[in-house]
């Protein structure tokens, strides 16, 4: 079953909206350039709320350990998803000293790109998201899921990068990823989510899935 995480949601009632719907995963933005950016009381709020319900991801980019660390004991993180220039190392110490789980994000610029993923070996998840000059995520934009081809680790992918109600039948068809992640693509606005494209997107994901498993019987 290919899981749904519903991205850049800055308002407890649309992270509400997304767990009620059957998303796995809500993600808050940490990142000062980001429209979608998350105030850390927000957040807080949707990690309360959220308990048990869903994974709840905090985005950094090239943020302190410090920063890290203590965002994600406030607002019970279960997953932080690293859209930087992190390392191997800071990946670990980030999981060592937070417990949570370690979503690596990488820009599918092409196959060279998509293969330094497999640098990540120790670890959860590995985030594909498309390529954009100066701009860490958010695009809007999908890029050529051809090149997921080239993914060889047995890390578990996140596929990212526009994935909206309308394609993600397609993007599901041709990477098989464990998950999709939309942030742009179920808005109503920047950081603001319309339920019934979160809703669409949800159910789409669910019948790409029943497709499958009818072609595969």
């Amino acid at each position: 079953m290919t899981q749904v995480k519903v991205c850049g949601v800055t308002r407890l009632e649309d992270a509400l909206l997304a767990a009620a719907a059957g998303a796995w995963a809500v993600g808050t933005i940490f990142h000062p350039r980001s429209p979608r950016a998350c105030d850390p009381a927000v957040a807080e709020e949707i990690g309360n709320a959220l308990k048990r319900k869903a994974e709840v991801v905090g985005v950094f980019v090239n943020a302190p350990l410090d920063e890290v660390a203590a965002l994600a004991d406030r607002c019970s993180f279960t997953i932080l998803q690293l859209h930087g220039d992190e390392g191997p190392a800071y990946c670990r110490e980030a999981a060592r000293r937070t417990g949570c789980k370690i979503m690596k994000a990488h820009q599918a610029k092409d196959a060279a790109a998509v293969r330094r993923l497999e640098s990540f070996r120790e670890v959860d998840l590995h985030l594909m998201d498309a390529h954009a000059q100066d701009l860490r995520g958010g695009t809007g934009r999908t890029f050529d899921w051809e090149l997921a081809r080239h993914h060889r680790s047995a890390i578990p992918v996140v596929l990212s990068g526009g994935i909206n109600p309308e394609n993600v039948r397609d993007a599901i068809a041709a990477v098989h990823p464990f998950a999709v992640d939309s942030a742009s693509g179920t808005e109503a606005a920047p950081g603001i989510k319309d339920p019934s494209r979160v809703e669409a997107l949800i159910e789409a994901v669910r019948q790409a899935d029943a497709e499958a498993a009818a072609s595969a019987a």
